[in-house]
């Protein structure tokens, strides 16, 4: 609220006695800029709610109404893969969930967390390529490798319950 703003919601006997340079004028002045940052806020609030224009520091907190926290961090490293990686996570965020159980969401998901390609999930064998039911083995890109306890994290959370999953990195 500007400073004119504030002084017309002021009973008419304070602004009779508003004068400029005055006490009361100077009060005016302090609450027109702690009303400014809240008011800024307001003004680019659809930037909060667009993972790739909110400020960093907001980017966990969107990820916690996508049910995503379960793969945050510490508050100073909140993703493991970078914070861009986890934007692109909140964006994908609908995408991810109607693929969920799936074998190529489990794919989607990991390349989006990561950010490389080249996942694999092979459903009902296990790590000597032998048939096992019940079992998907997820073959991760060599690069992934830095990034085993999200990757395993990722096949754990997202995996159906009732299914065994082994990871391995670079070739099966």
């Amino acid at each position: 609220m500007t400073h004119e703003e504030i002084a017309a919601l002021l009973p008419e006997v304070f602004r009779r006695t508003l004068v400029r340079g005055g006490l009361l004028d100077g009060l005016l002045d302090v609450m027109h800029g702690l009303h400014e940052p809240t008011e800024r806020v307001l003004r680019e609030l659809p930037a909060y709610f667009d993972p790739y224009r909110t400020p960093d520091a907001f980017v966990p907190y969107l990820a916690t109404w996508l049910d995503l926290d379960r793969f945050l961090g510490a508050p100073s490293d909140p993703f493991p893969a970078g914070s861009g990686r986890l934007r692109e996570l909140v964006a994908n965020a609908a995408r991810l969930s109607a693929l969920r159980g799936t074998a190529a969401g489990l794919a989607l998901f990991l390349e989006v967390a990561t950010g490389l390609t080249g996942f694999a999930v092979r459903e009902g064998v296990d790590t000597s390529g032998a048939s096992k039911p019940f079992s998907v083995l997820v073959v991760c890109p060599a690069e992934a490798e830095p990034l085993r306890p999200l990757v395993a994290g990722i096949v754990a959370s997202e995996k159906p319950v009732h299914v065994v999953a082994s990871v391995v990195f670079g070739p099966p």
